[in-house]
């Protein structure tokens, strides 16, 4: 019970202290405030865009369609990406950059053998330094996206519905779950590395692989699997569509993306291109309830979820079992 108690004492000593480490960082508020500076630029463009498409359905005598406000952070403007579009391409950076040195810098700087020579289990040091990070994405995630929220409401005098705040809080936890996974992977990286500039390397090219080549990869694996669909054969259309969809979706990034299409556009009613085509016949013009978004979503949740779970589990097992005190 003693031990066990010091142990606690220690674990939460120590996430404090890479919790301060984190939010004191210049590096840290370097890319919180760009992520600020980016996200108002994307919501002046999503409002000059909205006002544009609402002057000319006044013009046409038709009317805007329902949830507004969620159209404000997957709208582009004309020279500028979304604010969605942002958090998935800065969100693994932020991760990145919490966890490439959380091991392979105390291994370097010699204050690895300090940590693992205190009363405390071997494993709270990695614990605390992943909790510290996850916390700290969840406060970034949820201070840009309030702002954001704030700023729509007063810019565009748009009053969100409940069941849009409610997808936009559902949103950005899955965004938080999406950046602690690439927290996850820089930080069995750093446990692999013993330097932090090769974990940062080798985090920046899976990042880059999983954001630009894994599309291209899927789509020729496809093509060469199934050739009649160059030539138009419908069912092999559909089986490479299949297939390279299903390529795809090892990418946390394609997974947030369809979790961004159907949760922050209520009139998407599947992501399977024959469900969709199905659906089309017959079908009410009608809206998505949350709850069957929410089921949508979730096998794309639980796979990002996994994922975190598997590169955060190898880069325990590897810690465990790495000598640090020599």
């Amino acid at each position: 019970m003693d031990e066990a108690r010091i142990n606690r004492h220690g674990f939460r000593v120590l996430f404090e202290k890479e919790l301060t480490d984190h939010l004191e960082s210049w590096r840290f508020w370097i890319l919180f405030l760009l992520l600020i500076v980016v996200g108002a630029a994307s919501l002046r463009g999503a409002v000059n865009s909205l006002t544009s498409a609402a002057q000319q359905a006044s013009a046409q005598g038709a009317q805007l369609t329902d949830f507004m406000f969620l159209k404000l952070f997957t709208t582009s403007g004309s020279a500028i990406y979304s604010f969605s579009t942002f958090l998935a391409f800065l969100g693994p950076v932020i991760g990145i950059m919490l966890g490439f040195d959380a091991i392979s810098s105390e291994r370097a700087g010699g204050t690895l053998n300090r940590l693992a020579a205190q009363p405390i289990y071997r494993d709270t040091i990695i614990n605390a330094k992943f909790l510290a990070g996850s916390v700290t994405l969840f406060l970034t995630v949820f201070s840009a996206g309030l702002l954001f929220t704030a700023g729509g409401i007063l810019i565009s005098g748009i009053e969100p519905r409940p069941e849009e705040l409610a997808r936009i809080v559902i949103y950005l936890l899955i965004v938080w779950v999406y950046m602690s996974l690439w927290l996850a992977i820089a930080v069995l990286f750093s446990v692999l590395s013993k330097h932090a500039a090769t974990a940062a390397l080798g985090c920046i090219a899976l990042w880059l692989f999983f954001t630009m080549f894994l599309s291209l990869l899927a789509s020729g694996l496809a093509g060469l699997v199934f050739p009649g669909a160059s030539g138009g054969n419908v069912l092999d259309v559909i089986s490479a569509y299949r297939l390279s969809t299903g390529i795809n979706r090892i990418s946390p990034y394609y997974l947030l993306s369809e979790v961004t299409t159907v949760l922050m556009n209520p009139n998407v009613r599947s992501l399977d291109i024959m469900s969709t085509l199905e659906s089309q016949n017959g079908a009410i013009a009608s809206y998505l309830p949350l709850g069957q978004s929410l089921l949508q979503v979730w096998p794309q949740t639980v796979a990002m979820i996994a994922e975190a779970v598997i590169c955060f589990g190898a880069g325990y097992v590897c810690f465990m079992n790495k000598e640090i005190r020599a």
